[in-house]
């Protein structure tokens, strides 16, 4: 099976979003929102869609690796080698 880059984009978005919706939540109620982002907690909002996309490209990965059959060769383990 080849190399699926899903998985790494879905980690790290998913870590930033983490991070982001946890500062967002730390600084809710802040004068800086009122001055720069008409009163909206940006770093939140941005937390819960960069958090949303990173799941979605992890359960993108989870269904393609049910979807994708092992061959004769990586069922017994020996990675396409041939004898003979």
């Amino acid at each position: 099976m080849g190399f699926d880059i899903r998985m790494p984009i879905g980690m790290l978005f998913t870590l930033f979003g983490i991070l982001l919706i946890g500062y967002g939540a730390a600084t809710r109620g802040s004068a800086m929102y009122a001055e720069h982002s008409l009163g909206l907690n940006m770093n939140l909002r941005w937390g819960v869609a960069l958090l949303a996309f990173g799941l979605v490209m992890l359960s993108l990965t989870r269904l393609r690796r049910k979807q994708v059959p092992a061959t004769g060769d990586q069922k017994r383990g020996d990675a396409g080698l041939r004898h003979g």
